[in-house]
């Protein structure tokens, strides 16, 4: 897998199924003849024999293809193995177009652990479709993996859960040719609906750390996974929606939280400094969806009314909110009067089941945006700096357009 990239390092993931040494091998594409590498590791059990490796004498602005060894060994790849350090566009240049991909909610059936019945999982080939879009990088937006009822009590059972995830065939083209970011929801986190009391919180932590590849992770220094990386001038805010969650039913009178004190006022003063286009504030629950239905931000409405507020007293530019969590897709837009349109894009499921939310009244809701079938987001940021344009395109299993839309951040201001 690729993970971040920076202008001047990139980080590249590897597991394999026993000790090993591991390496990779970079060059510059067009130049295979002046080939880097990485230093050489040896995969260990007790870190489910996972090696993370920095490429780091790249150059900005550059492609690259790569390689990987094991045990000094050329491990050969039937798709193309690349990654890309970002470009040192600024006092230069227009920032350039870039597009990437957004989902979430992928279950992978395995049949001896999974509950009884048909799998709930399915229609992998949407990996295949992905993989044809050609995207920068992907944002895994939760329940990346499904933690089941033997996985979550124990570090073995949830390694052997990522594990199994990550060694699906579909897969693999699209972890090993894009850039890959990742919040987590309650089923990468722990059981259905977990909060902040889930007792075995901090080895998910370990695990969602050792199998995705951010740049940063607990940037509130109080625990959890939130972080955030920049691509050219837009920012992503990586939210913890999990690790600090009140329970969504108290009785003692206390305030009701999904982010908790110190992620929320890290959240808003990242968006006060950020000077990005587009900021897209990433978490695993719907945030503007009005109805009070599954784990929704609306069932903790003092925070969200906060958080909206805050937002707009910040005169942050350009927040984008981008979830997934709810099994079907949907845009929703709060237009305010003294504000400009505060937009949110769920996007749901890549590979679980779907859930068709006729019995929920969304006021917020884009007419014509509602998906009930698994589906993908195709995001593009175009256009000088000074006029950059989001355009979302809604994708089905096939890579089927179904809805696409345009948002100017000239008029997220």
């Amino acid at each position: 897998m690729v993970g971040y990239s920076t202008m001047k390092e990139v980080l590249l993931w590897v597991q394999t199924t026993k000790s090993c040494e591991v390496k990779f091998a970079y060059w510059k594409l067009g130049d295979p003849g002046n080939k880097f590498s990485t230093e050489e590791v040896i995969t260990q059990k007790d870190q489910a024999y996972v090696a993370k490796l920095v490429a780091d004498e790249i150059e900005p602005g550059q492609k690259y293809g790569y390689q990987l060894y094991i045990n000094s060994k050329l491990v050969k790849r039937p798709y193309r193995l690349t990654f890309q350090s970002q470009p040192l566009w600024q006092y230069r240049t227009d920032p350039p177009p870039f597009k990437f991909i957004v989902g979430s909610c992928a279950y992978i059936n395995e049949a001896a652990y999974d509950r009884p019945g048909d799998g709930y999982g399915g229609d992998y080939e949407i990996f295949g479709s992905i993989y044809k879009e050609g995207a920068d990088f992907m944002v895994w937006m939760g329940d990346n993996t499904y933690l089941r009822e033997a996985d979550w009590n124990s570090r073995t059972g949830i390694y052997h859960r990522y594990t199994h995830t990550r060694s699906t065939k579909e897969i693999q083209p699209v972890f090993g040719s894009m850039h890959h970011y990742a919040i987590w929801d309650d089923h990468d986190y722990g059981p259905n609906d977990s909060d902040r009391s889930f007792w075995n919180k901090e080895i998910t932590t370990e695990a969602f750390k050792l199998f995705w590849g951010n740049p940063n992770y607990g940037v509130t220094g109080m625990g959890g996974v939130a972080g955030t990386f920049f691509w050219n001038d837009v920012q992503f805010f990586l939210l913890d929606d999990r690790y600090f969650r009140s329970p969504k039913h108290r009785t003692d009178g206390s305030p009701r939280t999904i982010l908790g004190k110190e992620q929320y006022q890290w959240l808003i003063d990242a968006l006060t400094f950020s000077r990005a286009s587009f900021k897209f504030i990433v978490i695993g629950s719907q945030v503007l969806n009005t109805a009070k239905a599954g784990e929704n931000y609306a069932n903790y409405a003092e925070e969200r009314q906060k958080l909206i507020e805050a937002i707009f007293d910040s005169k942050a530019s350009g927040v984008v909110f981008l979830d997934g969590d709810r099994h079907y897709t949907e845009l929703s837009v709060l237009n305010e009067a003294r504000q400009y349109p505060l937009y949110d894009l769920t996007v749901s499921p890549l590979t679980a089941g779907v859930y068709n939310p006729k019995d929920e009244k969304n006021d917020l809701r884009v007419p014509e945006t509602l998906v009930v079938e698994r589906n993908y987001g195709l995001l593009e940021i175009s256009g000088p700096r000074k006029d950059r344009v989001l355009s979302i395109k809604i994708k089905n299993k096939e890579g089927k357009l179904l809805w696409e839309n345009k948002i100017r951040a000239a008029d997220l201001k």
